[in-house]
């Protein structure tokens, strides 16, 4: 029934809750949320709500990339978010959620990887984000997005005594350069929806997710569902996320 009446309201040119079709619902960002990580925000977009906490390690680097450091993302969705998830390992929804986010970090170069490098080929800093999904009320992704740029943003590297971390002693900031913005429209009835609710993406056609970079150049790229999208129409969906992202930048 929600479905439903979601769907007839937007054939009216407007939403369950109100919003235009281009606009935010209330957005909240707490940064530093876990006293324990070296960096960690929370981010509220209505209803939805997720975690993000920043670890780091030491480690070896990759052989490809001797000189720089690693970024591993990783998602949990815990039941207690929603009916639908289960206990366990992660499941697929959650691998391609941390698999976009780590994209749109790692494709707009939003860390300076090297200067994350200890030792040349034998030790860098390894960044590990972990992202909680604390209630799920749809679009996901975009606040998985920001708790990760956050967190990043507001991590310090921890000071080494010899092969120890100095846990809660800081040498310096996160090398964060670009502040990459998620942003997630969906086609209902050739119509484009910014922020999805959990309701209008179960009934979207298509969903096309855009990571922005500050200087509005579009570094990541995924489409979800079964819809097709027109070149034109994807050139507006890029139109809309470029000056959506402009809005959540200034908040970070």
């Amino acid at each position: 029934m929600n479905e439903e009446y979601a769907l007839e309201l937007i054939e009216k040119g407007r939403r369950v809750d109100g919003r235009k079709f281009d606009e935010w619902r209330k957005i909240e960002i707490v940064p530093n949320i876990v006293k324990n990580a070296e960096g960690s925000a929370s981010v509220k977009f209505g209803e939805t709500e997720v975690v993000a906490g920043v670890k780091l390690e030491i480690g070896e680097p990759f052989p490809d990339t001797p000189n720089e450091g690693i970024l591993v993302v990783n998602a949990e969705f815990s039941p207690i978010a929603s009916p639908d998830f289960e206990a366990g390992p992660p499941g697929e929804d959650a691998i391609e959620l941390a698999r976009i986010v780590d994209r749109g970090i790692r494709s707009s170069k939003c860390i300076k990887l090297e200067e994350l490098c200890l030792e040349p080929g034998k030790k860098v800093w390894c960044v590990f984000v972990d992202i909680h999904i604390i209630n799920h009320k749809g679009n996901l992704l975009d606040a998985s997005a920001l708790a990760s740029l956050v967190a990043l943003l507001n991590t310090k590297i921890p000071k080494i005594e010899g092969e120890k971390i100095l846990r809660g002693e800081f040498e310096k900031n996160l090398p964060v350069q670009f502040k990459p913005i998620n942003v997630s429209v969906c086609k209902i009835k050739d119509n484009f929806l910014v922020d999805p609710t959990l309701e209008e993406e179960e009934i979207s056609e298509v969903k096309l997710s855009l990571s922005v970079r500050d200087d509005e150049m579009i570094c990541a790229m995924q489409k979800q569902g079964n819809g097709e999208l027109k070149v034109e129409e994807v050139e507006k969906i890029i139109d809309i996320a470029i000056e959506k992202s402009k809005e959540i930048r200034k908040m970070v």
